[in-house]
């Protein structure tokens, strides 16, 4: 289709273009800033435009350049579930692009714009190419371009101890990962005789059981790393936190959602019925996910460590939709596995534009107070108005509440959820409603935290003289997060118009097409779409909170505009005065659950206190608590400590003997003959 093949061209080469104004502006800040990012949005918008065609004309395109090697060609396949990730991915990069025209300007003349740029334009280019490979080589060959252009983003502050541990982190899982596909990519090409996609159609349900074990837990380990399943998550909430603001929104917006896209890709279409066990497997990895990242969350002080840790949390909640989608599939009960399935694909969206909002925000904050530590901030609402309802829009998104998407896409994963239990027999059943209890207790703790995030970020009275003295971020800055903050309000008021673009992909991976379903009330309600199911309306959610936000305004029309007003100070319990020291603290807040929850925390505290004379009467008091980190304390560390061990004793083996390397030398040979030879 000539529409569809100019524009993804054209992105391409748009991201192209800003890759080499990147390089070529190295020396001049500005003209690098405005050509790289301009390049950027430009390639975005001719993606989205590609993406938006190719959903709506369905079917598969494809494009295949030979690569010199019979096995190996650049192939490119766009079909309803590449054009998916495309367009969510070209969203993200406009809103981002127009961000960075603002918050990179105070870098000019301190950092090299033109080398982020250049990084950026890259990992734009290589997510386009991953989510519209269409075979295994062309996937691997993006896949890595993209781990190495993340790593380069990651570690653009290298001068920082912990940046440079971070971005190691992050390359050394990403590699591991990618052995992982390369492994299962290699089983499925010998079994269906060639690298593309389309052959693996449905190949691996007809491999032997214990083949079919292997390929998705290799798969599953694979994906899950970049995605940031728990317990392979380690990773994430070091290389977000040091990232440049733009590119976290990037990381946590897209990037982890190449492991999405490959879960459902490998699942759902090269699986014809992935076994009983897998669907239950993915479900419990994503209850367990989404539990862990919020609990997580709700002892961290960095406001974009939190926001990390929340990523993992709707990383499981995707897993969850996915696992029942699954367990349904393989069961026989299609209709239920679509809805389940479009649940998962709506949070994937859902998390990609608030998510994003939430690190522009934080992004924005940290431009103007210099702190990412909220003990250091408060008051800020009123020196940042648009910057905090923005960040207000992404909490009430990120903690599942009407109308916003966030609810959407979390009251179709409990609507599948609640259906499985109906719908299924024998000890399967059981964990329908033990996953939707968990999710309910995941946003109550998601809400809790971000009234803790925003209550202690933005309001009250300054708690530094930096955010005394913080300002609102620049206006473009604010158009990146008004953008995102209107596609969480577009996606949750106009839901059902917008669950149609998910036809086309349940059929393709599923064979069903639900959206119609899913509508109720001429298009004003979203239903379950099962018989005995219930529904709801964002839109009359929205208009009861207009209409009920109306009755004390009319009351004050009425009565209070006459009514005598005084003004006093505030009721400080007899104290002198109200300052900062007398405001609810982030640790403060957190404390009822890390003693709930002391069991999984294993909370430590210091207090050191310093007096003069007398104990009873301390000048000063010094508190200090952390939590354990587990899993690398637990699994990490000890791997690590056995890695080095083995790798002490086999130091003994390249003793700097040239006589012995060839003894090894012939030793290989003659193993190599008597193979030959067997054979």
């Amino acid at each position: 289709m000539p529409w569809l093949n100019a524009c993804f061209t054209g992105g391409l080469i748009a991201y192209l273009a800003g890759t080499a104004a990147g390089i070529a502006g190295f020396r001049v800040p500005r003209r690098a800033r405005i050509g790289v990012f301009g390049c950027a949005l430009a390639g975005a918008l001719l993606e989205i435009i590609a993406a938006v065609v190719a959903l709506a004309r369905g079917g598969v395109t494809t494009w295949n350049l030979p690569f010199g090697v019979p096995l190996f060609s650049w192939a490119i396949r766009v079909n309803a579930l590449s054009a998916y990730f495309n367009l969510t991915l070209g969203i993200l990069a406009a809103a981002v692009s127009v961000y960075s025209f603002g918050y990179l300007r105070q870098m000019e003349g301190r950092r090299n714009i033109g080398v982020l740029g250049c990084f950026y334009n890259i990992l734009l280019l290589s997510l386009t190419l991953v989510f519209a490979a269409g075979n295994a080589f062309f996937f691997l060959v993006a896949w890595e371009i993209m781990a190495l252009a993340a790593w380069g983003l990651v570690s653009f502050e290298h001068e920082k101890e912990r940046t440079r541990r971070a971005g190691m982190l992050f390359l050394i899982m990403s590699h591991a990962g990618s052995g992982l596909l390369l492994i299962a990519f290699l089983i499925l090409a010998r079994a269906s005789g060639s690298l593309d996609f389309a052959t693996f159609h449905h190949v691996a349900s007809a491999l032997p059981a214990w083949q079919q074990g292997v390929v998705f837990l290799l798969f599953f380990l694979g994906f899950g790393v970049k995605a940031g399943v728990v317990p392979l998550h380690v990773w994430l909430p070091e290389a977000h936190p040091v990232a440049p603001s733009n590119i976290s929104a990037l990381m946590s917006g897209i990037v982890i959602k190449t492991g999405i896209y490959g879960m459902a890709l490998v699942f759902f279409d090269f699986f014809d019925a992935p076994p009983a066990w897998a669907g239950i497997l993915v479900l419990s990895a994503g209850v367990l996910s989404a539990l862990l990242g919020v609990l997580y969350a709700l002892m961290e002080h960095d406001l974009k460590r939190l926001l990390a840790y929340h990523s993992i949390e709707n990383i499981g909640i995707i897993l969850i939709g996915f696992g029942a989608a699954m367990i349904f599939r393989t069961l026989g009960h299609p209709t239920l596995a679509a809805v389940a399935l479009i649940a998962g694909l709506y949070h994937t969206l859902n998390h990609a534009i608030f998510k994003s909002l939430l690190f522009l925000g934080a992004g924005a904050v940290h431009h103007s107070t210099g702190t990412r530590n909220m003990e250091e901030m408060g008051g800020l609402i009123r020196r940042m108005p648009v910057t905090a309802l923005c960040f207000l829009t992404g909490a009430i998104a990120i903690s599942g509440l009407p109308p916003l998407n966030g609810f959407v896409s979390e009251w179709l994963t409990y609507q599948a959820l609640l259906a499985g239990f109906g719908s299924t027999q024998s000890l399967t059943r059981v964990i329908f409603p033990i996953a939707g209890a968990l999710l309910a207790l995941t946003a109550a703790l998601a809400a809790a935290c971000f009234v803790k995030a925003f209550g202690i970020s933005f309001l009250a009275l300054p708690r530094s003289e930096n955010a005394a003295q913080a300002h609102e971020a620049p206006l473009s800055m604010r158009l990146g997060m008004g953008f995102l903050a209107a596609g969480c309000l577009a996606l949750g008021l106009g839901a059902t118009w917008f669950l149609p673009v998910f036809d086309p992909i349940t059929e393709q991976l599923i064979g069903a097409r639900v959206s119609s379903a899913l509508t109720a009330a001429n298009g004003f309600a979203i239903s379950a779409g099962t018989a005995h199911a219930g529904t709801v309306s964002t839109v009359g959610i929205a208009a009861m909170l207009v209409l009920l936000s109306a009755i004390p305004a009319f009351f004050w029309l009425v009565w209070g505009r006459a009514g005598r007003r005084a003004t006093g100070p505030t009721w400080d319990c007899g104290l002198p005065g109200l300052t900062a020291d007398n405001e609810y603290t982030a640790t403060g807040f957190s404390k009822p659950i890390r003693m709930i929850f002391s069991a999984l925390y294993r909370p430590r505290r210091e207090i050191q206190a310093e007096y003069e004379v007398s104990p009873y009467y301390p000048t000063a008091i010094r508190f200090e608590s952390g939590i354990e980190p587990s899993f690398e304390k637990r699994m990490y560390d000890p791997f690590r400590n056995w890695l080095y061990r083995m790798a002490g004793r086999m130091r003994s083996v390249q003793a700097g003997s040239i006589h012995a390397y060839l003894a090894y030398i012939f030793v290989a040979l003659l193993a190599l003959l008597l193979f030959g030879v067997r054979r």
